[in-house]
């Protein structure tokens, strides 16, 4: 299945919380959209692996994605080096999308700069013939994404560009929700965690309220870019 943008993230739930309104625009539009979580979040706080592959599920289905991949790697531990590189590239050769949409540059969670720079490293390296890769024993055809952008995450980065989410902004919460484990529960006996508690709810909020404010709409979701973007119509900036 070929996709016109895959969103690569450390954890389940970074998409979700980052960039989950985009993907929604798009796939309304008729884009195909999937996400590849690179762990299964297994180090957090609350919950397991298996509750986060569930609700990763459901997030799927609220945002009707065309595909959604876990590559099991072990979070926090994962490195940005050649066998990681290549278990990315694998997946970008498979969906060959035209845009990949990755962790931000560098964040309050380590992981999400080096996902960040293992994403991005390992689309140059998907496009590099003489790298061989496979699935299920076919040979794979070079691809290399013609744009990567970063989405911004907890710690706040002047963004290069923001989308416009207003008419998804509903979508995007309900995305959030479906990882029930992860978010404020006043009947959850576990340890309560940075993301866990009450407010950090209202900051997502705050935060696509104050994106949406630099383009003059009501909610936003910031990205940056490795190279500076072209257009071929001024009316395509709002």
């Amino acid at each position: 299945m070929k996709l016109d943008i895959l969103a690569i993230a450390s954890h389940p739930d970074d998409v979700e919380l980052s960039c989950s309104g985009t993907l929604a625009a798009h796939i309304a539009k008729g884009y195909k959209v999937g996400i590849v979580d690179l762990t299964q979040g297994e180090m957090g706080t609350r919950g397991t692996p298996a509750i986060r592959i569930q609700e990763s599920e459901k997030a799927a289905e609220i945002l009707n994605l065309s595909a959604r991949e876990n590559l099991g790697l072990k979070d926090v531990f994962f490195q940005d080096n050649q066998e990681h590189q290549t278990a990315v590239a694998r997946m970008i050769r498979k969906y060959r999308p035209e845009i990949v949409l990755a962790n931000a540059v560098s964040d309050r969670h380590p992981d999400h700069g080096k996902g960040g720079s293992l994403a991005s490293h390992a689309c140059f390296i998907s496009g590099l013939r003489r790298v061989e890769t496979d699935v299920e024993g076919e040979a794979q055809e070079a691809w290399r994404p013609k744009c990567i952008y970063h989405y911004i995450q907890n710690n706040y980065i002047e963004p290069d560009f923001v989308v416009d989410i207003s008419s998804y902004w509903e979508t995007k919460i309900n995305s959030i929700l479906a990882f029930r484990s992860q978010f404020y529960n006043p009947d959850s006996k576990e340890p309560e965690s940075f993301i866990s508690r009450p407010d950090f709810l209202d900051f997502i909020e705050a935060r696509s309220r104050e994106m949406g404010h630099k383009i003059n709409v009501k909610y936003g979701e910031g990205f940056t870019v490795e190279r500076v973007p072209g257009v071929n119509d001024l009316f395509d900036l709002i």
